[in-house]
This record gives structure tokens, sequence and C-alpha cells, in this order.
């Protein structure tokens, strides 16, 4: 267990990094936004690329920052069950939801996002618009986001089971949102 707990925290640093990269693209793409609506306003010189970058950046935040998200155990779960489990039926609750759901649809959406990144690679794709950025960088956001998103699903279900298994004492804590 030892060699899996030691690919566990590496998995979860490149995560944590991914995360941090993710919150300097909220602050680039807020920069964008303001600096482009700034020149469209005042100046009346717009940029579809300008445009076009930011959900770009969009993109980047969401792809590469839900694996950090994950790795803070503050992903969406079904909250009715979790917030009454006890501290073992929610390491139990997210085994199963890792194996079931968060790792099957990743795998899936790594499988069928490759080929659609390899197809605008390939043919270099440029956006229709006028002034539009190249498409095949967003696209492989698709296949390398996801295939994270599992890297860090198997984290955390290393994790899980080493804490069943009693080898570690993981804080799995977990906040209920407040409604």
């Amino acid at each position: 267990m030892k060699p899996l707990l030691a690919l566990s925290k590496g998995i979860d640093w490149v995560s944590t990094q991914l995360g941090v990269f993710a919150n300097w693209m909220v602050l680039l793409s807020c920069l964008v936004s303001a600096g482009n609506a700034t020149s469209r306003y005042l100046f009346h010189i717009g940029s579809t690329g300008w445009l076009e970058i930011q959900w770009y950046m969009f993109g980047a935040m969401v792809l590469l920052g839900a694996p950090y998200t994950l790795l803070v155990n503050e992903h969406v779960r079904v909250d009715l069950l979790y917030s009454f489990a006890s501290p073992r039926q929610r390491l139990w609750i997210d085994v199963f939801g890792i194996l079931l759901f968060l790792m099957p649809i990743c795998l899936i959406l790594v499988y069928f996002t490759w080929p659609w990144f390899v197809g605008s690679w390939t043919i270099n794709e440029v956006s229709p618009n006028a002034g539009g950025l190249i498409r095949w960088p967003v696209k492989l956001l698709l296949p390398v986001g996801f295939g994270w998103m599992a890297m860090q699903g198997l984290s955390e279900l290393i994790k899980r089971v080493a804490a069943l298994r009693g080898q570690v004492a993981a804080d799995f804590t977990y906040e209920k949102p407040l409604q």
C-alpha cells in the first residue's frame, strides 16, 4: 500500500498545481474580459480572439480546477445520504461513487474527446469567426481534464481504501452546504 500512497501523494501534488493554475485563470479571464469590454465600449475596437480566449480560460478553470476540487473534498455529492453517514460509511460511499460513477464517466469522456482533439489538431482547426483562434488547444483541455480527474479519482480511491484498512488516519472532513 505504501507505493500506492506515494503515487496518490504525487497525483495530489499535480492536482494542487493545476488548482493554482485554474485560480490564476480566474484572475486573468477577469482582466481580459474587463480589457475587452473597455476597448469595445470606449474605443469601439472589438476582438473575436479576445472573446474566444476567455472561453478557453473558462474551460481551463473548470477542467483543470475540478481535480483540485475533488482533492479538497468540495465536489458535488448526494448530501442527503452523506451528511447523515458515519465517517466509515462516508468512506464506503466515496469508494463506490468513485468506482461506479466518477471513473467510468471520466474514462468514457477521455475516450470520446481524444479523437475530437486529434481531428482538430490534424487539420489545425481554426475558429470560423474572423480573427478567431486555433481550436485544438481548447479541445485538448477535454481529454486532459477528464483524464486528470480520473487520476485524482484514483488517488482518492487509494486514500479511502487505506483509511478503511486502518493504514492512514485520513481526514476527509465534509462541510454540508448551507442552504
